[in-house]
């Protein structure tokens, strides 16, 4: 398979379904990354919480420094002179059975999903992401994709209505909050019954995403 070949993403609902779960701290992201490694070399500062007890037993103390605007003990690991991951060694990941609950639950499918770009600096990462398909199945598939991207424009035009706390700060903040507060663009129709796009009121953006974990 070549790089520019599309990647099969699942059915919509259904990974939408899994991936709230992740989002939420009840499963992680089963993504079918085979080889590759782009989120693992793409600058970023992974967080890790004071609960991942094994987690920090295999990271060297000296990659990991205090989460800024986070309470003590919750620390976030950086990256080496080329941006890659201090665990990735020889192109794979020297502490998956132990990774950071953020690995765990990173999907990079969030992107197409939620109609956004991953931005200039994660090259590596847009392409991945530029190459996942959906099927959608149902109605309801295709119905449920398009508030979610309805999601992301509001989300991205309305700082000023969201909740304290949860100002998305960057495009994978943005697409995962697009994803949590999509319900609030669905509503059923009562004459036909089938689920359509609406336009909801500030407070009902802000119920969606105080459920945030």
């Amino acid at each position: 398979m070549s790089d520019s070949d599309d990647l099969p993403a699942g059915d919509f609902s259904a990974w939408m379904a899994d991936v709230q779960a992740a989002i939420r701290g009840k499963g992680q992201s089963d993504v079918p990354c085979g080889n590759c490694t782009a989120c693992c070399t793409a600058s970023q500062f992974i967080h890790i919480g004071p609960d991942e007890t094994d987690t920090l037993a295999h990271i060297p103390a000296g990659v990991l420094f205090p989460a800024p605007q986070l309470p003590r003990g919750h620390v976030l690991m950086g990256y080496d002179e080329h941006g890659h991951c201090p665990m990735l060694i020889e192109g794979k990941c020297s502490i998956y059975a132990n990774r950071p609950r953020t690995c765990r639950t990173y999907d990079c499918r969030v992107f197409p999903a939620a109609g956004i770009d991953p931005g200039e600096d994660k090259p590596l990462i847009a392409e991945r992401a530029r190459r996942w398909k959906f099927n959608y199945p149902t109605d309801d598939d295709r119905t449920q994709r398009e508030a979610v991207r309805a999601s992301a424009v509001y989300l991205g035009e309305h700082h000023d209505a969201l909740p304290d706390g949860n100002m998305p700060t960057n495009a994978t903040q943005l697409a995962v909050a697009a994803i949590e507060a999509h319900v609030a663009f669905l509503a059923r129709d009562q004459r036909s019954g089938r689920t359509t796009i609406v336009d909801p009121e500030p407070e009902a953006v802000q119920v969606a995403l105080s459920r945030r974990r």
